[in-house]
């Protein structure tokens, strides 16, 4: 049997799934390819930043998600004796774009939301219960072979075809991709539980640094909590696995079978490691098929979904012609730099807190309560940017996460308001200050910035569009620049002082997706 369609999908996770989503948006045939037959049903990644949550929304899932998930608005460390090391009080929206800083929700949740409206869309087909065993590229297009459970073997034809199929990966062994892995593995004991009742938000959302076993305590999303313990040198495989042992732990939180149900209890092993090239002509990698984050930053399922965002809007522009194929190279350009400087933030966090020795870990206390006191009221740094890619070279703000606020479009007879996105769109935004940028550009920059669907806009005071919560009249102030042109993914491709700058901007854009700088991955 065979299909055509543009982009073929290897995985039906949530990096799978994301990206189907965003490509048949653009009007693109997706055809995705899942090996089980049926979604896993147990809970897994359980948190997101609001930098996911703007790409929940570019997926049109923005009311379900957030209906699904839990804002966690504080988070604190503490040590065996229960003081507190640090606290984080985070704010219900975030600064930069209009979502929560940080969301705990339930996988498989979110997934039925996800594929409900992946399904919704013409463009996507979704064929569960086949395994992928071959890939045959070609010149203009590759065939990825399945076969399902009666033999019968399915061949897609597809123009590209990106592996989100994991850990263990088959699309990865196929590309021979080089991983480069760290040597660092960290064993925890992952429990997760249904509570009744105000149990749910009992205790908060700690970290436990205690070394006689470091714990974590969390939400797993609405009417969840997940616990985490560290496997220790005298604990067995086997001893951990016993739901007895779970409960055991447990009981110092209050916690027992009378008021709580166990879900699932598992011992994961926590890597760090990438693979070297996440492209072999018309084959890419995205999500955990590419890169394994320990979880100690909360940022896994994060970067399996910007890998999606940034990799649809490179892949729409490929096929439709309007950039050239070398654009793809610029994907693990891009993206690789931000992924290692997450498991580097992961690492040192986890060395931190699996701290087993009683001196190392009361030095580590006496280090991190001294910050505190001194101002210092978090270790983790501000979000990556990304790495040199399509984005206006020398820029200082390139390669940044552009902000979100709340706006109100005025035009004759109507007026609109809500976050950005919603109201203007997304794409390529072309915002400015002072004035709509758009007007200094010459007829055949407007002509192409048009082609690419972009959008050109004056927000302010007097402006068409309002910025009711002050974010780019601030974001304008402490950047000194007056226009922003912002990526579809919504980093900032580069910024501009003044009109006349920004045909510079545009021309640069141009340059970039005529001829990408890109160091290609050899065949």
């Amino acid at each position: 049997m065979r299909e055509r369609c543009d982009v073929a999908i290897v995985g039906y996770g949530p990096t799978g799934q994301t990206l189907a989503i965003l490509l048949a948006q653009r009007g693109w045939r997706v055809t995705v390819l899942e090996r089980w037959p049926t979604a896993y049903p147990m809970p897994r990644a359980i948190h997101f930043d609001h930098e996911v949550g703007r790409i929940f929304q570019a997926a049109g899932v923005a009311d379900e998600v957030r209906a699904i998930s839990d804002p966690c608005h504080s988070f604190a460390w503490r040590n065996g004796a229960g003081e507190t090391l640090l606290e984080f009080g985070l704010v219900p929206q975030s600064k930069l774009s209009g979502w929560p800083a940080s969301n705990m929700f339930h996988q498989p949740e979110l997934e039925r939301v996800l594929d409900r409206r992946a399904r919704s869309l013409d463009g996507v087909s979704v064929r569960r219960g086949v395994l992928v065993f071959d890939i045959e590229p070609g010149d203009e297009c590759v065939h990825v072979r399945a076969r399902d459970a009666s033999g019968e073997v399915r061949d897609v034809e597809a123009r590209y075809a990106v592996g989100c199929d994991g850990a263990n990966s088959f699309v990865r062994r196929w590309m021979r991709a080089p991983v480069e892995d760290l040597g660092l593995a960290f064993d925890w004991l992952i429990v997760d539980l249904i509570t009744r009742g105000s149990r749910s938000r009992e205790p908060g959302n700690w970290l436990v640094c205690d070394p006689r076993r470091p714990a974590a305590a969390n939400s797993g999303g609405p009417g969840r909590r997940r616990f985490e313990f560290m496997r220790l040198p005298h604990d067995t495989l086997e001893s951990l696995n016993d739901p007895r042992t779970a409960w055991q732990l447990l009981a110092p939180w209050g916690l027992s079978e009378s008021d709580t149900i166990l879900e699932r209890h598992m011992v994961y092993t926590f890597h760090a490691r990438w693979a070297e090239i996440w492209r072999r002509g018309r084959v890419l990698l995205a999500g955990d098929a590419a890169h394994a984050i320990p979880p100690f930053a909360g940022e896994g399922l994060g970067s399996d979904l910007r890998d999606a965002a940034t990799l649809a809007w490179k892949l729409d522009l490929v096929l439709a012609g309007r950039a050239a194929e070398e654009l793809l190279g610029t994907y693990a350009q891009e993206r690789l730099p931000h992924v290692r400087s997450l498991i580097d933030l992961s690492i040192s966090l986890g060395r931190m807190i699996c701290m087993t020795d009683p001196d190392e870990a009361a030095a580590r206390d006496a280090r991190v309560i001294a910050l505190a006191r001194a101002g210092e009221r978090s270790v983790i740094p501000s979000p990556p940017a990304l790495g040199p890619g399509t984005t206006h070279a020398g820029d200082p703000h390139a390669g940044e996460f552009s902000p979100q606020g709340r706006v109100r479009m005025r035009s004759p007879g109507r007026a609109c308001e809500g976050l950005f996105d919603d109201v203007v769109g997304r794409g390529w935004v072309l915002l400015g200050a002072d004035g709509d940028p758009g007007r200094a550009l010459g007829p055949d920059q407007r002509a192409f910035f048009a082609s690419l669907g972009g959008v050109s806009a004056h927000i302010g005071a007097g402006a068409p569009l309002a910025d009711l919560d002050g974010r780019y009249e601030r974001f304008f102030e402490s950047t000194g620049v007056r226009i922003v042109l912002v990526r579809p993914d919504f980093h900032v491709f580069g910024t501009a002082k003044d009109p006349a700058e920004a045909s510079g901007l545009i021309d640069a854009l141009a340059r970039e997706l005529a001829s990408p700088s890109v160091a290609e991955e050899k065949a």
